[in-house]
């Protein structure tokens, strides 16, 4: 229960746009950043001499948020630029892929933070696969399966865990998630409850960096997953007005979101051995993640029950056919 309420109320950020050293050379892609969390994440990688690829299916959008973000930073000696995708679209993840290696040999850090809640009843992406799962995680594991040579690539000639992949998972995991997680057998027949489907995509964020991590730790790239917060941003807009309105005195800032990515990102707190950690508001290691759903991330060798590595197989069998 305490660490629970301390994610509703956690103590301040440790690493914020004052105290992060100059990230000039370094590569990032950062998906949804054309608002909220992502927009913030971009804005403090750019401020800091990053060169940012701020990926989204909007380039209007896009380059409203990187005029933004450009004329707000002052003297940034940092890059911004914009890389088509669309995450629900399984079809535009090469394509962008291949501008992006056009363009760049490294990358540092990956940040999948781009996500939807509660759509409508029914929502299906392009590939015809339940909303939340297809732009929660679907489409971060195709893009990510993609740019793991360069990824490792890159930590060939980086500090130990300083090439990272991020995934977004949400307090929902901890609260609501059934018992294990998630049903692996019957993930291909959504749930008529939207907040659950939504569920399942926030564990399945936590399966898949739990897998990644346990295939590219020894390459040296660190693989976690965080929770941003509670957060005032455009994620519940699908929601009932009445829900926003209730719980906005527990909501925060887009801004802390991006604080706990940049923790998870670039926090010299987190090594190899963190791999498949679950970070929590507004940058710490989760202290005492569910017992049931460590089991769950376990291989059945080491006396867990797998599921991580069966949720991130139905994701390579479901995105092979985009490679």
């Amino acid at each position: 229960m305490g660490v629970t309420f301390s994610q509703f109320f956690p103590p301040s950020p440790s690493l914020t746009e004052a105290n992060l050293p100059s990230q000039k050379g370094k590569v990032f892609i950062v998906t949804g950043g054309t608002s909220g969390v992502g927009f913030e994440l971009c804005r403090i990688l750019y401020l800091a001499g990053g060169r940012v690829y701020l990926a989204g299916r909007s380039e209007e959008n896009a380059r409203h948020a990187m005029e933004q973000i450009e004329e707000g930073s002052g003297s940034s000696t940092g890059t911004i630029h914009f890389l088509h995708l669309a995450l629900d679209d399984l079809s535009t993840i090469r394509p962008a892929v291949d501008t992006f290696l056009a363009s760049e040999s490294r990358l540092d850090v990956l940040f999948n933070n781009a996500g939807v809640s509660n759509p409508p009843a029914g929502s299906v992406s392009t590939q015809g696969h339940e909303l939340q799962m297809a732009t929660n995680c679907l489409g971060p594991y195709l893009l990510t399966q993609l740019l793991l040579p360069t990824l490792v690539k890159t930590a060939e000639g980086s500090r130990s865990a300083a090439v990272r992949v991020v995934w977004t998972s949400s307090i929902v995991v901890d609260l609501s998630a059934p018992k294990d997680g998630m049903n692996v057998t019957d993930i291909g027949q959504p749930s008529k409850d939207q907040q659950a489907n939504y569920t399942s995509s926030k564990t399945g964020n936590w399966f898949l960096a739990s897998d990644l991590a346990s295939r590219v730790g020894q390459h040296g790239v660190l693989s976690v997953t965080a929770n941003p917060g509670n957060l005032k941003t455009a994620l519940t807009r699908h929601m009932p007005m009445i829900v926003p309105i209730l719980v906005s005195p527990l909501l925060y800032g887009a801004v802390y979101g991006a604080y706990t990515e940049l923790w998870a990102g670039l926090s010299p707190d987190l090594s190899i051995k963190d791999g498949g950690t679950y970070i929590i508001p507004w940058g710490r290691v989760h202290p005492s993640p569910r017992p049931d759903l460590i089991t769950a991330l376990a291989s059945s060798e080491d006396g867990g029950t797998g599921l991580a590595k069966a949720f991130a197989d139905w994701c390579e069998k479901q995105t092979a056919g985009f490679r």
